[in-house]
């Protein structure tokens, strides 16, 4: 039980000059104090914990002898934020005179360090003192403090429509590569299919045997066959193969065999393969064998080609579903998923922006459970931290990707091997609006966004580590949330 309905002493003298004392209270009537002293009350609380993070707020406290401590969760880790014995100090229910338009919980926890004294005020009273003394600063604190709350809304939104416009512009440049090469093989396709009528015709005109017919067809399987699994070959290797294959077909009087020989080692193929065919139509006359070995070459080419589309549609497949996953279309703003799935779609959906010159190490821990989550806002967060993470790189270094599980809480790290962050910029870098970046190409937002979405929207943690050549961003997620949607739904009315 916590000493806010415990270690109480009785009803204790509240003396309206003593209240004078503390800075809140030093502007009001002697009426308005007497008032406080009438409606509020003194209390002496015993060490340990006043409130806790989360429950009903339900009173306002003014420090009069003591010391504090303000604490709040974050990634499942209760965190200092305050130590305070300056009297005066207030803490609790303190925006109780917003009413039911903001959530009436404490947003912190409060322990007394040692037996010490507060002025307390109930929230009813304390909104009613507010509103019945001060109605325009009631007014004008609503209206920061819900202008603010809304400034941030629409910064946060704008600044979510810039990363995507940013990701859009090159999700449409790595649509199109894929489609275009699509686009190529298709006719290149169509080229080799009737090539390859022609020469059966040319073929049919000869004097095969059915045998051989039936033999070349087989080739031809055999060939179709040996596309799909054919060795990767270093430069090197592939050159000397074609080196070879082209001295073989030029040997057999095969005109520009050079040309040929490259699909034919692209295919898998080699010396013996081609002296099997040549011996297959031993019999026959040299046109004939070069007509065969065309028609062998359209096939292959014919095999490539697809091979060729099938990759350039999987390629735009892969980045519709990660433009999807990216963008959480269609899902439920809070969702359990794995981690892995959203870092990934922002990987593919920045892939563009990180170019050839930034190495991607993935050290993922499979074992991670699923994460309950806001998936969209995640992603924006591992967006923004990589884009800094790259910037920080001038593009070019290895950028890690890093998850583990750490007590309940999942933790994403992203590394890079920029030169580091100094310590002064480190202690002011989820300023909102702080940026090192020159104008137009910052908005100092970024890293503010990814704090709020992190720690306010899902009880988590972010802090950065950093020395030359190592610097690395901690996010940590607690592994076990409810849904607030259906706590919304299922509180008593």
């Amino acid at each position: 039980m916590s000493n806010e309905t415990a270690a109480r002493t009785g009803h204790l003298v509240c003396d309206p000059a003593e209240l004078r004392t503390l800075f809140l209270f030093e502007k009001l009537t002697d009426e308005q104090l007497s008032w406080l002293c009438a409606d509020g009350r003194i209390e002496y609380i015993e060490t340990g914990q006043v409130f806790r993070e989360g429950d009903p707020a339900t009173c306002f406290y003014v420090l009069m002898d003591g010391e504090v401590r303000i604490t709040k969760l974050s990634g499942g880790t209760e965190i200092e934020l305050n130590r305070t014995e300056y009297k005066g100090v207030y803490s609790g229910a303190w925006t109780a005179y917003l009413g039911d338009k903001v959530d009436q919980n404490y947003t912190g926890s409060m322990y007394v360090t040692r037996k010490s004294r507060f002025f307390v005020l109930d929230a009813g009273t304390f909104s009613r003192m507010m509103h019945e003394w001060f109605p325009m600063a009631v007014h004008l604190l609503e209206g920061a403090f819900f202008g603010n709350r809304n400034t941030n809304e629409r910064l946060a939104e704008r600044e979510r429509l810039l990363a995507l416009g940013s990701l859009s512009a090159g999700l449409t440049h790595e649509l199109n590569n894929p489609a275009a090469a699509a686009v190529r093989a298709t006719s290149g396709l169509r080229e080799r299919v009737a090539g390859m009528r022609h020469k059966l015709a040319m073929m049919a005109e000869g004097k095969f045997q059915p045998e051989v017919l039936v033999t070349l067809v087989r080739l031809q399987e055999e060939a179709a066959a040996q596309v799909a699994k054919a060795p990767e070959l270093t430069p090197m290797e592939a050159a000397d193969r074609e080196d070879l294959l082209g001295a073989w077909l030029e040997e057999h009087e095969i005109s520009d065999g050079w040309n040929l020989a490259p699909n034919f080692v692209q295919a898998g193929f080699d010396v013996d393969w081609l002296e099997r065919v040549r011996g297959t139509l031993e019999a026959c006359p040299n046109k004939v064998f070069e007509g065969a070995i065309r028609w062998l070459n359209y096939t292959i080419e014919t095999e490539l080609l697809m091979n060729e589309i099938a990759d350039s549609t999987t390629r735009i497949s892969t980045l519709v579903n990660a433009a999807k996953q990216y963008s959480q279309m269609d899902r439920a703003p809070f969702q359990v998923v794995d981690l892995h799935e959203l870092l990934d779609s922002t990987l593919v959906m920045m892939s563009r922006k990180l170019g050839d010159g930034v190495h991607v190490v993935k050290e993922f821990d499979r074992a991670l459970p699923p994460v309950p989550c806001y998936a969209a806002e995640l992603n924006q967060v591992w967006t923004n931290l990589i884009d800094n993470a790259c910037y920080a790189m001038d593009r070019r270094g290895t950028l890690t990707v890093r998850t583990y599980q750490e007590n309940d809480c999942a933790v994403v790290e992203i590394g890079d091997t920029g030169p580091g962050i100094p310590e002064d910029v480190r202690r002011r870098i989820f300023e909102p609006f702080f940026t090192t970046k020159p104008v137009g190409e910052g908005t100092g937002l970024g890293l503010d966004i990814s704090f709020r979405i992190v720690v306010n929207k899902h009880d988590g943690d972010i802090r950065v580590e950093s020395e030359p050549g190592n610097t690395r961003f901690i996010v940590r997620l607690p592994l076990h949330r409810p849904d607030p949607s259906k706590e919304a739904v299922e509180a008593p009315l």
